[in-house]
């Protein structure tokens, strides 16, 4: 059949090389951008994953910036802290040589003095003058502000809060009572007893977490005395003691299971007495003497010893661990520690102990911006007002005028000093470990993790994206000789309606 209104396969021929330029078009703009997605109609569902996955190789950029970042405040911080403990350790040095008063001369006191007082300013401009961006580190701008602080806390510290929302309840529950390690010699009387042996003296050995004295007491003696030489050497000793009904109750300094009272009868000396001898306590209540005797005077020469006991309980539902009075949790979300005054830390039962209203230094290392992906840390405040407890003083209190000063100082005023140095000398430590773990186990082990999460999700991108330039590179010859294969096919199809021609004559 021959037509010449309507060539058929010249409209064939024109149609397939449509569709071979259009497919050549697509290979050399895939090879000239080396994407194989362009536009939406490129694939429309790789299109929306690859945006997807761009996204999420910006924000974990993003976040390996905010790591890098954190190291860096940290390690400001961190050089500031070392200042503050260097001088610290310069004023212990300084509060021993002070305390040999025997080799020292007034102005050599006052010269010591006016060189604490200058360490004290020291620190305090450090504290004030550790700065990123203008932003203070070490006066208390990044530690946590706290409200209705329950009366029953004695001391607290916030290391580390995420919350959302204004404020975030810190709860205790107290499930075993913080206890002093305590014995109770009978003795039968207000004063001991020989029986009226002579040249005999009842002696014994006390001994304490902090060491051990003998004490020899003779016949007559009052409870008064006994009590007042016990007490002469607590320092040493780590235990205490009071006159109680016809006997002397011991018990040691501190609470805790690190505490303990053991007392050694070296020579009884004959004592006599009704009830005599060395009781324990009821276990559910410290001051009551339990009715059964632990051991007599006689039997105690290899010592009877009892231990303090920590406290127990959970803070905000997470099991706390307990150091004397002192219940510690330290979670991912919430980091303190709180210390119970003695009413309170031996009353088994829920304690509201205060309230975070906000601050510390929130730091954003994750991709997606919530709760989880944000770590938070306190900076406590590294001022000398601020270094110490409540219980033994702060740093503030050795400065010229103060309880503490070395030129108005007494043999205990120098111990009471030396434990805050000491306490100071602690919490610039802790401070600086914490810090050194943030740093190394969380902005390390982030940057690290994040940089392995962009390589995997950019490769997870590419390979829905990229063009695959060998397979591009075929698909364009493939294009380039249909092209040409389907141009010359169109001009032999436009030639065939002449051959109508041969048909007139």
């Amino acid at each position: 059949m021959s037509r010449i209104n309507t060539n058929i396969s010249s409209l064939v021929a024109q149609r397939v090389l449509g569709g071979n330029n259009q497919q050549l078009g697509f290979s050399l703009e895939r090879l000239s951008t080396g994407l194989r997605i362009n536009r939406g109609k490129d694939d429309p569902a790789g299109l929306i994953a690859s945006e997807n996955l761009r996204s999420e190789i910006t924000s974990l950029n993003a976040a390996i910036e905010n790591s890098e970042r954190a190291d860096q405040v940290v390690n400001i911080a961190e050089g500031g802290l070392q200042e503050v403990s260097n001088l610290l350790t310069e004023l212990q040095g300084l509060l021993t040589s002070s305390a040999s008063s025997a080799g020292l001369s007034e102005s050599e006191k006052a010269a010591n003095q006016l060189q604490i007082d200058s360490i004290l300013q020291t620190i305090d401009r450090v504290a004030s003058s550790t700065s990123f961006q203008g932003s203070k580190l070490l006066s208390g701008n990044f530690d946590y502000q706290v409200s209705s602080v329950n009366s029953g806390v004695s001391d607290f510290r916030v290391n580390g809060a995420k919350f959302e929302g204004a404020s975030l309840a810190v709860d205790a529950i107290v499930t075993q009572s913080a206890q002093q390690a305590g014995l109770y010699l009978s003795l039968g009387g207000a004063s001991i007893d020989l029986n009226g042996a002579t040249g005999s003296a009842f002696t014994i050995e006390i001994a304490g977490s902090k060491g051990t004295r003998e004490l020899q007491f003779s016949s007559g003696q009052t409870l008064a005395s006994i009590v007042d030489a016990v007490n002469t050497f607590s320092d040493v000793t780590g235990v205490t003691a009071v006159a109680s009904g016809t006997g002397v109750t011991l018990q040691s300094s501190a609470f805790g299971s690190n505490e303990y009272v053991s007392v050694t009868v070296v020579q009884t000396g004959g004592v006599t007495g009704t009830a005599i001898g060395i009781y324990d306590f009821e276990s559910d209540d410290a001051a009551t003497v339990n009715t059964t005797i632990n051991s007599t005077f006689g039997n105690a020469t290899n010592g009877v010893r009892d231990d303090g006991q920590d406290i127990a309980g959970a803070i905000n539902g997470l099991l706390a661990t307990g150091k004397g009075k002192e219940l510690r949790v330290n979670s991912d979300f919430l980091d303190v520690s709180v210390t119970l005054d003695t009413g309170t830390s031996q009353t088994l039962g829920n304690v509201s102990a205060f309230s975070i209203t906000g601050g510390g230094a929130d730091f954003q290392l994750a991709g997606d911006v919530n709760i989880g992906g944000k770590v938070s840390i306190g900076i406590q405040d590294v001022a000398v007002r601020k270094l110490g407890t409540s219980d033994l003083g702060f740093l503030d209190d050795l400065a010229s005028g103060k309880s503490f000063n070395i030129v108005d100082a007494d043999g205990s005023a120098f111990s009471s000093a030396q434990s805050i140095v000491d306490e100071a000398i602690d919490q610039v430590s802790s401070l600086r470990g914490r810090l050194g773990a943030f740093q190394k186990n969380v902005i390390g082990a982030t940057i690290r993790s994040l940089g392995v999460a962009v390589e995997n999700t950019a490769a997870a991108e590419s390979s829905i994206r990229d063009a695959d330039f060998a397979k591009e590179t075929a698909g364009l010859t493939r294009s380039q000789i249909l092209v040409a294969a389907s141009t010359n096919v169109l001009a032999l199809a436009n030639q065939s309606p002449q051959n109508v021609l041969q048909l007139l004559g």
